[in-house]
């Protein structure tokens, strides 16, 4: 008879799934209620939805919905698009040009819009296309774009997208409370969130904050939206009928809800992302290394070129195997060409952050990859400032 036996313990340092903390894993271990009819629980789920919306400061509406983060970026799609719809794709990576695939699948008219997946986009060269261009129901753009590292200005881009009456759809899973959020001044209609990343609670849901705009949108449509899972209008009245449109994952909201309490207690997070993405940063170019960006990065998740002689293969299978920490490759365009290190959230420290560049100090000279430097002694010279 076969068992289903744990494997090794490793210490995940992926840009999500990341690390969990202790508390997040007990909440999530507690009795479970049965939510529709449990109206504590419609109370406990609505006050981790508006803790959510305070830390992103807004007013808007936050719902959590029970899928990975990528149903909060379907459901936006999905709840704003109608056949036809011209909807602006902002395109500087591999996660910014996918959100051109649900636009299409809800019948609208993708535009990409796409430039140097190596830079963040440029919020002027922007400017001077929406002057000629601008009949657009909504644009998307990413955040942080995790394949690349890449970081895009929302604090810029959504109102200069606004500015022009245009509805902002925008993918934070992979940025949000590791960098700068406030929705309300950045004037962002849908923000996507998810649990795996930056909030290290385990995947398996996403939030969307929705502003008056969007839901002004999404109750003006003149057909039906083409999907119930992925539909945010279902949730219309959850509270007032304490009815929710489908079992809602009790477990896993406790836990993100205990994440989200970390969170709000951790008042230097984002000093704290900063300082290890620099460290990080200045590691891997002092080494020798080459960083695939050329600016905008990202204080979540470093990512540098697989130097020449090796493979990717080469040097994850090493960590895992001989040190037991997991790394990331990258996938389409970027398979194989790039390393990955996840510092969101719980794996945002400096002690595991030094056990990664120690390992692959040692993985490197295994290989034969001759490095300028120690990656862990230059890591934690400029982390310790």
């Amino acid at each position: 008879m076969c068992q289903l036996q744990m494997h090794h313990a490793y210490k995940i340092m992926t840009p999500g799934p990341t690390q969990v903390a202790e508390n997040v894993r007990l909440a999530r271990s507690l009795p479970c209620t049965n939510p529709d009819l449990d109206e504590e629980f419609v109370e406990f789920y609505k006050e981790t939805c508006e803790k959510i919306s305070r830390l992103l400061h807004t007013e808007n509406e936050t719902l959590i919905l029970g899928g990975e983060g990528i149903l909060g970026l379907e459901a936006a799609c999905a709840s704003l698009t109608e056949p036809g719809d011209q909807v602006l794709v902002l395109d500087n990576g591999i996660y910014g040009k996918g959100f051109a695939d649900f636009v299409s699948m809800y019948g609208g008219i993708p535009a990409l819009y796409t430039v140097d997946d190596r830079t963040p986009i440029d919020v002027s060269a922007l400017g001077q296309f929406l002057e000629k261009s601008h009949g657009y129901k909504y644009a998307t753009l990413v955040h942080g774009d995790t394949p690349s590292g890449m970081l895009n200005d929302i604090a810029k881009l959504c109102p200069l997208l606004k500015s022009y009456g245009i509805l902002t759809v925008v993918d934070s899973v992979s940025a949000m409370f590791g960098e700068e959020v406030n929705v309300d001044e950045a004037k962002i209609d849908l923000l996507c969130g998810g649990s795996q990343k930056v909030v290290s609670a385990p995947p398996g849901l996403t939030f969307v904050t929705l502003s008056a705009d969007a839901k002004k949108a999404m109750n003006g449509r003149k057909t039906p939206i083409a999907s119930f899972y992925a539909n945010l209008k279902i949730f219309e009245h959850y509270y007032e009928e304490k009815w929710f449109p489908y079992t809602m994952p009790v477990s896993d909201i406790r836990g993100l809800r205990t994440a989200i309490d970390n969170i709000e207690a951790d008042r230097d997070i984002l000093k704290r992302h900063a300082a290890i993405g620099t460290a990080a940063r200045y590691a891997v170019t002092e080494a020798g290394l080459s960083l695939y960006l050329k600016s905008g990065f990202s204080n979540t998740v470093t990512v540098f070129e697989v130097p020449a002689g090796v493979t990717d293969r080469d040097i994850l299978d090493a960590m895992k195997k001989d040190h037991g920490i997991l790394l990331a490759g990258s996938f389409g365009s970027l398979a194989g060409k790039v390393i990955r290190i996840g510092h969101m959230g719980e794996n945002a420290n400096v002690s595991d952050m030094a056990a990664v560049f120690g390992a692959l100090d040692q993985v490197f000279d295994k290989l034969g990859v001759p490095l300028k430097t120690s990656l862990k002694d230059c890591f934690v010279r400029r982390a310790g400032r």
